[in-house]
């Protein structure tokens, strides 16, 4: 579920997407000025997405730690929008059979006159594309679901809101198509090998390509 109040959105919604070459969901430059999206990879990242979590979720919302930490963290891949290099917002989503759930998605408080929200659902979008997903699926609360349908979710089969948490929240699915060069069987091995979201440049197995093994 979203976790911002919704007159404090703002977007561009017309502004260019990156080049190629950055991908929505690979923006973060360690060596640059340390603003932008990376998929976490490892637990120092983790440590920031739980943070941010704790934030929204357990201080402002009072989410019993249970439910917000529910066991799918491991079995899923995670967003981390930071500015400056302080973790600012985060998403979470998990991949099924032939559909991509859209989940977890904090702002801090702090950054939440920014574009942050728009960034992270767009980056997960993209990234949802890139491994080859042609279906989106979410939960949202009803006076949120205008904001999802900026990004092309709308209601699933017009149901009934359901109890989540003590939240009345509707299904909500979107239809998207692949990216031209999403991996997939047939194509370059190699993506299939390099981390989670950075699919658009050469990762460890090729750069140690060729070295003398023992």
């Amino acid at each position: 579920m979203p976790t911002f109040r919704q007159e404090n959105l703002h977007s561009d919604l017309s502004d260019p997407a990156p080049p190629a070459a950055a991908p929505r969901f690979d923006t973060f430059d360690p060596q640059g000025e340390r603003t932008g999206i990376t998929v976490v990879h490892g637990l120092d990242d983790f440590l920031k997405i739980a943070a941010i979590r704790s934030a929204v979720f357990l201080g402002e919302q009072t989410f019993p730690f249970a439910e917000q930490f529910d066991g799918n963290d491991f079995a899923a891949t995670h967003l981390l929008y930071s500015v400056r290099g302080e973790p600012a917002g985060c998403m979470r989503i998990r991949f099924f059979g032939d559909f991509a759930k859209m989940e977890r998605l904090a702002v801090r408080k702090e950054y939440r006159r920014s574009t942050i929200a728009f960034d992270l659902v767009r980056a997960s979008v993209d990234l949802c594309r890139a491994k080859g997903y042609r279906k989106l699926y979410g939960h949202a609360k009803e006076e949120l679901l205008p904001f999802w349908k900026r990004f092309g979710f709308r209601m699933k089969d017009n149901g009934a809101p359901f109890d989540l948490a003590g939240y009345a929240v509707l299904e909500m699915i979107d239809e998207i198509e692949p990216s031209e060069d999403a991996v997939a069987i047939g194509g370059d091995p190699y993506l299939t090998v390099r981390p989670e979201g950075q699919w658009h440049k050469p990762g460890v197995f090729e750069t140690s390509s060729g070295m003398a093994r023992a």
